[in-house]
């Protein structure tokens, strides 16, 4: 006995469906796609890795071992820088392909409109952004590290899990009423041992009226009341005119400062070995220095790491509606279209980001802007490409 099943219950109809000419246009775009992603990243690797990594091999006696697993570490990192750019590739080479061959005329004297043909492109694009993002989240930052861990330790000289020397942390207040900042506090220790730091100077001008100056043997944080226990120094109570008020030698005295200069010592890894939520992280633990230009950059660079997979869907949008011109070209012209269009685009991408750091202009337009100018250049090719 055979039993109907209807159709509104069939789950699989609940699908989107994939219409054949869909298939043939992300056929298309994979070949090309993947051509561009092993020809980039080689280029890549080749010039920003391979050729340190045999200098070092050759100069600093850098083991093969080691070599060829800090190489095999950068690659997720040249990878993800070449998936925008295999974006641009792909489309181009696809629907230029598809235009010389009449393919793309046949499609729209069937009635298909450009807007629809580059469906697949747009589709495609957004899905290698949520990868190259993936990537750049959860691979990246992790291997780039390890790259630098193996990398110090090869050639024997592994830093420390925290900065040994001249730790300077800095604080600074806005006036009530108004008025250009003013320092609060400045503190400076000579050396660091993870676990007491020496050779303190701490000025501190917290407080209206009454400016200290404190030079210690010795600190150590103390977790269980969130103050620092100094020893063996001695602090210098100054008047406001800028005379001595009071000088105190001390065996041991506590003070309400910040731990912030702990958690600075701690090592910063560099901006490609964290992801969003530890440059997050390192920021709030900056914000309390007062130093704005590291703050801006370092706000500037998380909006970047926000911004760089979209690029994906600028250079699929730009390169599929460069290729729907009519045009008779082959793979070569389509590389050097795409040399172009990646030249410009990463030379107006770095002076918006120069300019972020330099607060020309604010963080997020500075790290978006050639994401919102590329959408815009792409949108109005493609109407252009439309009304022909």
């Amino acid at each position: 006995m055979k039993i109907a099943i209807s159709n509104s219950l069939n789950p699989i109809n609940w699908l989107p469906r994939i219409s054949v000419m869909d298939w043939y246009i992300t056929k298309e775009l994979i070949g090309p796609f993947l051509f561009g992603v092993g020809l980039f990243t080689s280029v890549a690797v080749t010039v920003g890795a391979l050729f340190e990594l045999v200098r070092r091999v050759t100069e600093s006696g850098l083991p093969y071992g080691a070599a060829l697993e800090i190489f095999l570490l950068q690659i997720p990192y040249f990878v993800v820088l070449a998936f925008p750019m295999s974006m641009l590739l792909a489309t181009l080479m696809a629907y230029s392909r598809m235009s010389s061959d009449s393919e793309l005329i046949a499609l729209r004297s069937c009635g298909v409109s450009v807007y629809r043909l580059i469906l697949p492109a747009v589709i495609m694009s957004l899905i290698v952004a949520g990868f190259t993002f993936g990537l750049q989240e959860l691979v990246v930052p992790a291997a780039s590290y390890r790259a630098t861990v193996t990398l110090d330790r090869a050639l024997k000289r592994e830093k420390p899990i925290f900065q040994d020397r001249n730790i300077i942390y800095t604080e600074f207040r806005k006036p009530e009423k108004g008025g250009d900042e003013t320092l609060a506090r400045f503190f400076y220790a000579e050396q660091f041992d993870g676990q007491r730091m020496k050779g303190l100077t701490i000025i501190d001008r917290s407080t209206p009226g009454l400016n200290q100056i404190v030079s210690s043997e010795s600190a150590t944080w103390n977790p269980s009341e969130n103050t620092w226990d100094f020893f063996n120094g001695t602090a210098y109570i100054v008047a406001p005119d800028g005379s001595y008020r009071n000088i105190v030698r001390f065996q041991h005295q506590q003070l309400q400062l910040p731990r912030t200069p702990l958690d600075l010592a701690a090592r910063v890894r560099d901006f490609k070995e964290m992801n969003i939520a530890q440059a997050v992280e390192r920021l709030d633990i900056i914000k309390n220095s007062g130093d704005e230009p590291q703050i801006r950059k370092l706000k500037v660079r998380i909006q970047e790491k926000y911004a760089f997979p979209f690029v994906c869907m600028v250079f699929g949008l730009v390169g599929a509606a460069l290729g729907t011109q009519p045009r008779r070209s082959g793979r070569g012209t389509s590389f050097g279209i795409s040399v172009v269009v990646i030249f410009a685009y990463y030379v107006f991408s770095f002076i918006t980001s120069s300019m972020g750091v330099k607060a020309v202009l604010t963080p997020i337009l500075s790290a978006w802007l050639p994401i919102i100018f590329g959408w815009g250049i792409g949108g109005l090719l493609l109407v252009r490409a439309a009304s022909r």
